[in-house]
């Protein structure tokens, strides 16, 4: 590979740019769904996000020849495997990029709330007009063979994250906002929705590989983990502490749909927020289109119509499911529950098992890796469900 010599201190910060996503928008109403206590649950689940990566990194290790996630999940359980992590790790990534395409249409709408398109006697109200306008404005990114040119916006997410945070903070000290909400410090009936979206966060598993085959000193992966897990949990939390002491109940699935937009500090936050979907999207999709394209007839592969048609397909359903689904906090606790969790959690455990026969012998390493199991389960479950519900209820 052409990046084998990545230093600690560049692979930190892509560690810490792919935990750092569009997740932390929601993290607000994790913790107002769940109570103060359900940031306990918040640290958890970032620890065992944390030993399941170290957990892929030995998985690795094992054989030189396993470069990627499919790869780990290819030699533990043959060809089903490596078919199976694929479809799951694709299926992440499309609803990463149905949240980017939610996420433009609800803060664009908060902007411009009298927009509409009109198209002969058909009114589509501003929401999904601007989800529309999103897909228009992203899709010339679709027709680009090399996506290495933009690569570099999406490096921003590090600095995107501690913006938001700084601004909404910002918000918070002016005169007529203030840190007025107390919250509750336990709601029962929320936990599962709070597990949902924080386990959202933590969904980077995918990426992990290429990070730590990109290291100069691969014996410093476990430091670029630690770091990278405790800088993104500290950040998560001071978004949800500051959220919700500002907003209270009323925090919305993003919390910059909470932000008065007549105040500086909130346009730039929001304004930080629109820009990076438009370069994201077509990053995010890439590896989903040529997972499509790989399993096409040769004569199909090389063609440049056929990979451009695959990702407009891609975009055009994404704009079709951004449309349908009610809400962001809906989709990302939906693909938090019945996805993150399998990638993130359950599979890597299972791999791990697999390749080294843990299961053979009784031990405090078995103990916790069937403990991270036997939570991803539950959470998976009951969020799944909890998700299903609201959204049906929404709808």
């Amino acid at each position: 590979m052409e990046n084998k010599q990545v230093s600690f201190l560049k692979t930190c910060i892509n560690g810490i740019n792919a935990l750092s996503g569009i997740g932390i928008l929601s993290i607000p109403y994790a913790l107002s769904a769940g109570g103060w206590l359900s940031l306990i649950l918040l640290i958890l689940i970032a620890a065992a996000a944390c030993f399941t990566g170290l957990l892929m990194r030995r998985c690795m290790d094992r054989n030189p020849n396993v470069t990627s996630y499919s790869d780990i999940a290819s030699h533990a359980f043959g060809r089903k495997g490596k078919l199976v992590a694929s479809f799951l790790t694709s299926l992440e990534l499309y609803f990463v990029s149905t949240g980017l395409l939610i996420m433009e249409g609800d803060n664009l709408h908060k902007l411009s709330p009298n927009f509409a398109l009109k198209l002969g006697s058909l009114s589509i109200d501003g929401r999904h007009s601007f989800v529309i306008l999103s897909g228009i404005l992203i899709s010339p990114t679709m027709w680009l063979s090399n996506l290495g040119v933009m690569s570099y916006v999406s490096a921003c997410g590090v600095l995107s994250s501690l913006v938001v945070v700084v601004c909404v903070f910002c918000v918070g000290v002016t005169k007529g906002v203030g840190f007025h909400g107390k919250g509750s410090l336990i709601n029962l009936q929320g936990v599962p929705t709070a597990l949902s979206l924080y386990a959202f966060c933590y969904g980077a598993h995918a990426m992990f590989p290429s990070i730590y085959n990109s290291m100069r000193k691969k014996n410093q992966f476990s430091k670029v983990m630690f770091i990278s897990f405790v800088i993104c949990t500290v950040t998560n939390i001071s978004m949800a502490v500051l959220g919700y002491l500002i907003y209270g109940q009323n925090v919305q699935s993003q919390v910059t749909l909470n932000l008065p937009t007549q105040k500086l500090s909130s346009k730039i936050a929001i304004y930080t927020i629109l820009a990076g979907p438009i370069a994201k999207y077509a990053l995010t999709i890439t590896p989903i289109a040529t997972a499509i394209e790989s399993v096409l007839p040769d004569r199909y592969q090389d063609s440049k119509s056929t990979g451009i048609l695959v990702r407009m397909s891609l975009l055009i359903s994404t704009v079709v499911m951004a449309m349908v689904f009610p809400s962001f906090q809906s989709l990302s606790s939906l693909s938090g529950a019945a996805l993150v969790v399998i990638v993130s959690f359950f599979l890597p455990c299972a791999c791990y098992l697999k390749i080294f026969k843990v299961y053979q012998k009784w031990g405090t390493e078995l103990a916790g890796i069937l403990t991270v199991m036997l939570m991803s389960v539950v959470v998976g479950a009951v969020g799944t469900y909890s998700s299903i519900a609201q959204t049906v209820k929404h709808n």
